[in-house]
């Protein structure tokens, strides 16, 4: 087989700086340390600002460094290891759950990939709750959790007007309904504006999405999309339980 051009193409130049930095951050700052302005960098690695940029942004994206608001590019600590369980067979919220209840909310318009993950028919109401997740006294991970509200009827009712009574009285009920199961898939994206005010981010900034699908009754009735921090998170997940095979029953 011959060479392709794939690997005879040399290795980009912010890719090599990007192995110089994180040599430099090993063995000249320490973590929190706040890095030199762009301008000083890329005058004494001899590189355009263009291709420090791009050797920055992924520094940023491995969990090297971290941009702060109001403070600059700093060195990041190392990643704290979060658990993402798929062997747990439950709702959210239930015991052991570490997700805070925010607030919560019903709509009649949801976005499209989940409309879709839901099988929901515009205009069918959603109950939306908003929830936190925190390690260490620092926000880790931001999620919504979109529930058919044809699922839980008049659960939201009896907490009208108080957005945090609301979130708890949805994730109560959905702990009443039989888990059929879940699946889940994990993603990179950018953090939105709302993303990014939760989790103390830039927008744009890089994040792992969580989306989870719970299906009870034998229909999809909600789906969590957990957006967790790329910079300081590095997700973890149980083996999931293998079920034995039942035997036949005797005709």
């Amino acid at each position: 087989m011959g060479t392709t051009q794939l690997e005879t193409a040399p290795e980009p130049k912010y890719w090599h700086l990007k192995t110089v930095l994180s040599d430099a951050l090993d063995t000249e700052f320490s973590v929190g340390e706040i890095l030199p302005n762009e301008r000083d960098l890329a005058a004494r690695f001899g590189v355009a600002r263009a291709t420090l940029r791009q050797a920055l942004e992924q520094l940023e994206l491995e969990g090297r460094l971290q941009r702060r608001r109001g403070v600059g590019t700093t060195v990041a600590p190392p990643r704290v290891g979060v658990a993402v369980d798929p062997a747990r067979h439950t709702w959210p919220g239930a015991a052991g759950d570490d997700w805070q209840p925010v607030a919560a909310e019903e709509a009649d318009t949801v976005p499209s990939p989940v409309a879709r993950l839901l099988e929901s028919a515009p205009g069918e109401p959603v109950h939306v709750v908003r929830r936190s997740r925190v390690s260490a006294g620092r926000p880790v991970a931001a999620e919504l959790l979109y529930v058919r509200a044809d699922a839980l009827p008049g659960c939201a009712a009896a907490a009208a007007g108080d957005p945090a009574a609301r979130a708890r009285a949805v994730l109560r009920a959905l702990q009443a309904l039989d888990l059929d199961g879940q699946d889940r898939t994990v993603e990179l994206g950018s953090a939105s504006a709302e993303d990014a005010r939760q989790l103390d981010r830039l927008p744009g900034a890089p994040v792992l999405v969580v989306t989870t699908r719970y299906v009870s009754g034998g229909r999809p009735t909600a789906v969590a999309v957990s957006t967790y921090r790329a910079d300081t998170c590095r997700l973890t997940f149980g083996e999931s339980a293998v079920e034995e095979p039942q035997p036949a029953l005797a005709g």
